[in-house]
C-alpha cells in the first residue's frame, strides 16, 4: 500500500488516537495474533478511531463503523477513486474487489458439471490422505482442492498448484486460507461433524458453518477504503480524502453486534452476512462448494478423522489470515 507521510494526511476530529506507546498494528508480535493479545478488542473499546502511522491510515475497529465504510457511498475504494465502493464488490470475504465478476461456468453460479468436478477432486484428495492414515490437511488438501477446481483439472501432487487462472475465481490463495479456518472450526466441534456426517439437514448446516466461519475468521482482516466526504464515526469525525482501514477481523467480534463472539455458532440468531462479501461472487459460490464438498469427502474417506496427538491449529497473517497447519490422524 502507498507510504503516505502521516504529516501529510489530514487531522481528524477526534476523542481517541493511538498514542502513548499503545501498539499500532504493526507493532511487533501485535499482528501475530491480534485476537490472542486482545489487540482488536482494546481498539474496539479504548481507540474506535486513531491513526496508525506504521498502516498509513485511520482504524476502524467497531462493526457498525466498519459496515459504514463497507457500505456507504461517502467512502470510495482505495488508494484510487476507481476501486470498487458501495455495495459494489470490494476484496472482502473472498471477493477480490473485480468490479466486473467472471461467472463460473455454467452461467455465474456453480452448475452440475462444477459440483461435480470439485466433489470428485475432494474425494480424491481425501482418499490419498487416509491412505497414509494421517497428514498436514493446509499443504494436502487446502491447498489442491482450489487449486484444482481453478484449473478444472485433477491436481498432480507432484507438481505445485496452478494458480491465478482466468476470472476472479481463479486465484485461490483467499479460499485456502478461508477452508483451512472452516475445516480447523468444525474438527474442534465433534458435535457439529457428527450432524454434517448424515443428519437432517445437514447442507444448511455446513452452509451455515461456512458463513460463521467468515465472520469469526475472515480470511481477509483489513479492507481499505478513502472517504469521499467527512463522516461521522464512533470517536469523531473522518474528513475527506482519508484513508481508512476497516478492520474486518475486529468487526466480525464485537460483542456489540454479536452475543458471545469469539464462539464458532453456525446456529447463532444474529448471524450477519454483509462481512461475507458479495453474495454472488463466483469466487465466494466456489469456496463454500469447496468447503462443502471438501467436509463430506473428508468424512467418508476418515469418518474417524481427529487432530493429531497433540496438535491444536494455529492462524497466523496480518492482512489476510488463517491455519498455517492442521495436522489430523485417520482414526
Amino acid at each position: 500500500m502507498p507510504a503516505e507521510r502521516p504529516e501529510a494526511l489530514p487531522a481528524a476530529r477526534r476523542r481517541h488516537r493511538l498514542a502513548g506507546g499503545h501498539p499500532g498494528l504493526l507493532a511487533p508480535g501485535a499482528a501475530t495474533d491480534p485476537y490472542r493479545l486482545r489487540l482488536y478488542r482494546v481498539l474496539r473499546t479504548d481507540y474506535p478511531l486513531g491513526y496508525d502511522p506504521g498502516l498509513g491510515a485511520w482504524l476502524l475497529s467497531r462493526y457498525a463503523d466498519v459496515a459504514l465504510a463497507l457500505t456507504d457511498r461517502r467512502f470510495t475504494g482505495y488508494p484510487h477513486d476507481g476501486s470498487p465502493r458501495g455495495r459494489a464488490p470490494m476484496p472482502l470475504g473472498l471477493c477480490r474487489g473485480s468490479v466486473v465478476c467472471t461467472p463460473l461456468p455454467g452461467g455465474g453460479v456453480p452448475g452440475p458439471g462444477t459440483v461435480s468436478f470439485v466433489e470428485r477432486t475432494a474425494y480424491v484428495l481425501a482418499r490419498r490422505i487416509a491412505g497414509r492414515g494421517g497428514a498436514d490437511l493446509v499443504g494436502e488438501f487446502c491447498r489442491w482442492l482450489p487449486a484444482g477446481a481453478a484449473g478444472l483439472s485433477y491436481p498432480d501432487v507432484n507438481a505445485p498448484p496452478r494458480r491465478g487462472a482466468g476470472g476472479c475465481a481463479g486465484p485461490t490463495a483467499l479460499r485456502e486460507k478461508a477452508l483451512a479456518s472452516f475445516l480447523a472450526n468444525m474438527l474442534d466441534a465433534p458435535d457439529l461433524l457428527a450432524a454434517a456426517r448424515s443428519g437432517p439437514g445437514a447442507g444448511a448446516l455446513l452452509g451455515r458453518a461456512w458463513a460463521e466461519t467468515l465472520r469469526r475468521d475472515p480470511p481477509v482482516q483489513i479492507v481499505l477504503r478513502r472517504t469521499r466526504a467527512e463522516v461521522a464515526v464512533s470517536g469523531g469525525t473522518l474528513p475527506a480524502g482519508a484513508p481508512v482501514a476497516c478492520l474486518v477481523g475486529a468487526a466480525g467480534r464485537d460483542p456489540a453486534r454479536f452475543g458471545a463472539p469469539d464462539r464458532f455458532d453456525p446456529l447463532r440468531a444474529d448471524a450477519d452476512a454483509l462481512i461475507a462479501g458479495p453474495a454472488g461472487c463466483p469466487a465466494a459460490l466456489l469456496g463454500r462448494l469447496e468447503a462443502e464438498q471438501g467436509l463430506r469427502a473428508l468424512l467418508t474417506a476418515m469418518p474417524g478423522i481427529r487432530w493429531a496427538d497433540g496438535f491444536r491449529p494455529v492462524a497466523g497473517g496480518f492482512l489476510t489470515r488463517g491455519p498455517r497447519t492442521l495436522l489430523v490422524r485417520a482414526s
